[in-house]
């Protein structure tokens, strides 16, 4: 295997094989390229996808999708005045709704008369609008209808406030948020990288060699996207926006470690050919492994309920795997072209120095935890352990209702509702019953159900009755989730299988359910997988357990900070229920990414040094370079900061924040710090535990 890798090594970097790798590189963009433009296109942002697939909602909205109404969102116009509605008022309101029917759009129903507050300060005004099951055309539908509405209620007299709210007012905000992911995270994250990478290689050239390396793999990656998408995996706007952050974050990685490699190399051959050789045979296994490693734990995904969260894994993977195989083919060929003169104005020459040998800032950082590493273990753990205590700040309350950052108008009509209408009527819950001889039973049951303030018209169809309930909470709040349950308890008790509880509340709860059991299952999935893969490269057991341990607990420190800071800095309603799976994958994914590149290159020293000596150099020559890949990690992530929504802001700053806990905390001083103390039993049960550990003495053949 070690003979075909180094045969495959020699094709990026050949005196005539870069010349054919590009020009691969090159039709691979000109034949994918032209789809990533459709990328956009093929996202799916509708509520449904992202439900769990086999949850009652689901099946309810099934069901309502084949009454004769087919699946319908109301928007809501709610327009209130303090002290009541004036006649005034009430013949704007008529102008507005003849106005609204008379430019209806295909698939918006007629406008029904306004629905009038018993205190007389609010009205609402019901637009219904054909979904088709939650196509792409249904979500153009949805923000095209609601924008129609918002420019004819612009000009209301003063005093009088309105609003588009309801199901598909909130559809209608999300859609138009997660349309302009895409092209705002893309630009914000390469803006982000090209700063940190001339930054990094203090070059006015050398940083379009593995910029446009990644920019190639974007593009492919776009394509391949769309490909995915059209095949039937479920791409949702999210999904769709953090692609770019992962190619970006784990291709710029990959691409720091590389050139390092090979400019260390540019030092001890006057042949760029053989220093690229060299770079690849040594960095190339730690970068194939740390690819490997995120795509297996991405691929965890696949197994969530949840339609958005599974259709992630394939397509992060995806990403991932094109990221690293341009690092590994493509940007050896561009470098090996250029030469070593792309380095100036510091270019790398036989015999010369630089701050990747084992001198200078690391070395010392090395040496100091050398000195003492059981004071700097307990130290650094009980700092993180500390973090941890952020955990006891840890609330769920982020809904729908609350998700977006700033002034949102669905947000801000519901408000308005609460104040004239049962919280509820701004989005009723459907109880749908397939078999019509039980309808009186399951409404006298929703009567008496606790939460429940109006059991409202029914609508029937071949398939069964589908009654709309009117809850007496804020529909998109924990307390209207709370509700589900006991409904659900009573409808099933009167007529068992032939009742499904689903709408916008019934939904968002099973979301929650269903994310539950995701975190659950998949952490200790990823897990397993993650200790074969490191297990693997190291060809030991007791450094992968280390390193694992010390992911969680760097996971775990990185949540608690997030809690803190959501809750007490920047007064978020909640935290995500997502965040802690994506936070645990991506950390430890992407976070175990900086030990891998440290053990790869302390076992090689290992084998020459021994233990002590292979971790403090090993330390010394990578500390550079993946301090750099955590900073350009940890700003890509950031970059989710620039969007509207709090679940992606928080997943942004938690990753930055782990990822740079796994840099500077856990990768710098608490791995190192381990295996000192652990010593040459770390490496068992390869023959490396059994060496004579500091004396340099070689470990048996075959290791």
């Amino acid at each position: 295997m070690g003979q075909r890798l180094s045969s495959l090594a020699r094709i990026p970097g050949g005196r005539r094989t870069k010349f054919a790798m590009i020009g691969v590189w090159l039709l691979i963009v000109f034949a994918i390229g032209p789809l990533s433009n459709k990328f956009e296109d093929a996202q799916k942002n509708d509520p449904a996808d992202y439900l769990p697939g086999n949850a009652e909602s689901v099946e309810a909205l099934n069901k309502v999708n084949e009454l004769p109404s087919g699946e319908e969102a109301d928007a809501i116009t709610v327009f209130n005045r303090d002290g009541g509605l004036t006649a005034a008022d009430a013949a704007t309101i008529a102008k507005d709704r003849a106005e609204i029917n008379a430019n209806r759009r295909e698939g918006q129903r007629p406008t029904r008369p306004p629905v009038v507050s018993d205190d007389k300060t609010t009205a609402l005004l019901f637009t219904p609008i054909q979904v088709e099951n939650g196509t792409n055309k249904a979500g153009e539908r949805l923000v095209d209808v609601t924008d129609d509405i918002k420019d004819t209620i612009s000009d209301s007299p003063e005093g009088l406030e309105a609003r588009v709210t309801g199901p598909a007012g909130f559809s209608a905000d999300a859609i138009a948020v997660f349309n302009d992911i895409n092209g705002t995270l893309l630009y914000a994250t390469a803006l982000l990288v090209l700063i940190l990478l001339i930054v990094i290689y203090r070059s006015p050239i050398f940083w379009v060699i593995p910029f446009f390396s990644v920019l190639i793999a974007e593009t492919v990656t776009r394509g391949l996207g769309y490909l995915l998408a059209d095949a039937g995996v479920t791409v949702t706007g999210q999904s769709g926006g953090i692609l770019p952050v992962l190619v970006f974050g784990a291709g710029t990685d990959y691409a720091l470690l590389l050139v390092s490699r090979y400019r260390e190399e540019l030092r001890h051959h006057d042949d760029k050919h053989e220093a690229i050789l060299v770079a690849l045979r040594t960095a190339g296994p730690a970068i194939l492994a740390s690819g490997l490693t995120v795509m297996a734990a991405l691929l965890t995904l696949t197994l969530a309920e949840v339609n958005g969260t599974a259709g992630l894994g394939p397509i992060g993977a995806m990403g991932v795997f094109i990221a690293m195989i341009s690092m590994l083919t493509l940007l050896p060929a561009l470098l090996t072209l250029a030469g070593r003169r792309a380095f100036w104005p510091f270019i790398p020459r036989v015999g010369t120095t630089g701050a990747d040998e084992t001198h200078g800032r690391w070395r010392k950082i090395a040496e100091w935890v050398g000195r003492g590493p059981r004071r700097v273990w307990i130290g650094t753990l009980a700092l993180l352990l500390f973090f941890c205590l952020g955990l006891t700040q840890v609330n769920t309350d982020l809904t729908s209702g609350n998700s977006f950052r700033g002034d949102v108008e669905s947000v801000e009509g519901q408000k308005l509702v609460n104040e004239g209408f049962p919280a509820g009527a701004n989005a009723p819950t459907n109880v749908f019953v397939t078999d019509p001889a039980k309808v009186p039973a399951v409404r006298r049951a929703l009567q008496g159900a606790p939460g429940v303030a109006e059991v409202g018209a029914m609508e029937r169809g071949e398939s069964g009755v589908n009654i709309q309930v009117t809850l007496d909470q804020d529909p998109y709040s924990t307390a209207a989730f709370d509700l589900i349950p006991g409904i659900r308890d009573r409808v099933h008790a009167v007529a068992g299988d032939d009742v499904l509880v689903g709408g916008p509340t019934a939904e968002e709860r099973d979301l929650r359910v269903s994310s539950t059991r995701d975190n659950r299952l998949i952490v200790p999935i990823a897990l397993i997988v993650v200790f074969f893969i490191l297990a693997a490269l190291l060809r030991a057991v007791v450094a992968p357990l280390v390193l694992i341990g010390t992911v969680i607990v760097s996971f775990a420190a990185a949540l608690g900070i997030g809690a803190f800071f959501f809750e007490h800095v920047f007064d978020f309603a909640g935290m995500d229920p997502s965040l802690p799976l994506f936070a645990f994958i991506f950390l430890v994914a992407l976070g175990i990414d900086y030990n891998i590149f440290l053990m790869a290159r302390v076992r090689e020293e290992t084998l020459k040094e021994g233990t002590r000596l292979g971790m403090i150099r090993g330390l010394a020559v990578t500390g550079g370079v993946i301090t750099s890949a955590g900073l350009v990690l940890a700003g890509t992530f950031s970059a989710l900061a620039v969007l509207p929504l709090v679940g992606l802001t928080e997943i942004g700053f938690t990753v930055a924040i782990g990822v740079l806990i796994d840099t500077f905390i856990v990768r710098s001083l608490l791995v190192p710090a381990l295996v000192l103390e652990i010593g040459d039993r770390v490496w068992w049960p390869s023959a490396l535990a059994r060496t004579a550990g500091d004396d340099g003495q070689q470990p048996a053949a075959g290791d």
